[in-house]
């Protein structure tokens, strides 16, 4: 909705055109906000490396929302504590990555098309890593938002905070309303960690399913 300009209406009238289109707003679905023109781009090859690495079935608009959160498609982005590129990964995460899987080639976390791959491949990494012995007992949904939680502060500590958890008397394969309310981490880590699965999956992706992105983490 676009309101005509308060001075060309009565003082009442305006009033009313205003409060409406603050309602509007406030209002608004999740999904209604646009993605970044950039991010269509980069829609092509982010698909690719989701199908390469999770086959047909990839969570694409899932990655899509993720590289949303993580850097808006800025590709030469850098963070106030160093993380670099679209999948603003830590120099150290970038070398050890490509250690692990040689065949992401040198690091180069500048350069879209290496972020993109690195990046799904992390998540990759993560999510076959949430006690692959259990795994069918995870809810996807869940499993999948434990993986983000883990690119953002670490799988060792999705795996404490299972553990706490348990030992807490939530159910360890529940990450909402389980997982998600035991850590030991600092207040201002935990609040970062828990925000981060939340506004990928029940904020950003839906955006990208509205745009026509494949495959989303399938969340109530």
């Amino acid at each position: 909705m676009t309101a005509a300009p308060a001075a060309r209406l009565p003082r009442a009238a305006a009033r009313i055109v205003w409060a409406a289109a603050l309602s509007a707003l406030i209002c608004a679905p999740a999904w209604a906000g646009p993605i970044p023109e950039v991010a269509q781009q980069y829609q092509r090859e982010l698909t690719r490396q989701a199908q390469q690495v999770w086959g047909l079935g990839g969570p694409v608009a899932l990655f899509g929302a993720q590289v949303h959160q993580e850097s808006a498609w800025r590709a030469d982005v850098d963070s106030a504590v160093g993380a670099q590129g679209l999948a603003q990964f830590m120099p150290a995460t970038s070398d050890w990555i490509v250690e692990i899987y040689p065949d992401l080639g040198a690091a180069a976390p500048y350069s879209p098309r290496w972020a993109l791959a690195a990046m799904v491949r992390y998540d990759r990494h993560i999510y076959t890593r949430i006690d692959p012995m259990t795994a069918e007992a995870v809810p996807r949904c869940d499993r999948l938002a434990m993986m983000l939680a883990g690119y953002n502060g670490g799988p060792g500590w999705v795996s404490r905070d299972r553990r706490l958890a348990a030992r807490e008397g939530a159910d360890p394969d529940r990450w909402w309303g389980h997982v998600e309310r035991h850590t030991n981490r600092a207040d201002w880590a935990e609040r970062e960690n828990r925000h981060y699965p939340e506004r990928i999956i029940h904020e950003l992706e839906p955006r990208y399913l509205r745009a026509g992105w494949q495959g989303g983490a399938s969340c109530p």
